[in-house]
């Protein structure tokens, strides 16, 4: 038995293109949904790329101002480094405090001093490249001073002592220079002047005139040893 189609050609014509189109439609739709969800999976992926960005150029940037901070600091540093190095070539590493204390020990309460001074002074007749003499004798800075504390000197120098006050009488001040001799902090002990004066003095009873010795000593530290030489 034979079919047969009454269906018009340009009906049929007509639904193959309608399904044609909503295939193409339905794909469309569907490219157009994966474009949409790529892009905003793209558009995450590019804010989340930027923020770490952000975060590394901040970490380089924090990392760059520590470095240079640092080098800063280095340079600091080293330059303080220089500078101590300096204080200690040139610190005497004299005992001030024991130096002052001796001197407090060796007066008594008939002397006043007015004033104590201690400087440095290169040696008597010292030549460059030369061992330095003094009346004779090579000398050379001790290894060790006094109260057993090592000695630095400032290059070949000594380190002088001028105690000046008034006393009682003058024989306060000869005993004084006794005392001074016989210590071992101090050595080459001479008196640099020796005069009577007159002073006043207020008391219950009004202004009284005494008559005191002014005096002025020099010495030196016992921090060096005379080497005679051979």
């Amino acid at each position: 038995m034979k079919e047969i189609d009454f269906l018009p050609e340009w009906y049929k014509s007509g639904r193959r293109r309608q399904i044609s189109y909503r295939t193409q439609y339905v794909a469309l739709g569907g490219i157009f949904v994966v474009m949409l969800v790529w892009s905003f999976i793209a558009d995450r992926s590019v804010s989340k790329a930027k923020a770490e960005l952000a975060q590394t150029t901040a970490r380089a940037s924090f990392a760059e101002s520590g470095s240079q901070e640092f080098a800063k600091i280095k340079d600091q540093v080293t330059e303080l480094q220089k500078k101590a190095n300096i204080l200690g070539k040139i610190d005497s590493k004299i005992d001030v405090a024991g130096v002052l204390a001796e001197v407090s020990f060796l007066i008594d309460e008939s002397v006043v001093l007015g004033r104590v001074e201690l400087g440095a002074e290169t040696f008597a007749g010292r030549q460059e490249g030369k061992t330095f003499q003094r009346a004779g004798a090579a000398v050379r800075v001790a290894g060790r001073s006094f109260a057993g504390k090592e000695m630095r000197s400032l290059g070949d120098v000594r380190f002088k002592v001028v105690i000046s006050g008034i006393a009682a009488d003058a024989s306060d001040v000869a005993e004084l220079i006794c005392k001074l001799e016989d210590s071992p902090y101090f050595c080459l002990v001479y008196p640099s002047f020796s005069r009577n004066k007159k002073i006043q003095v207020e008391t219950g009873l009004g202004k009284e005139n005494f008559r005191v010795t002014e005096f002025e000593i020099g010495c030196y530290l016992a921090n060096y040893r005379e080497q005679v030489r051979k």
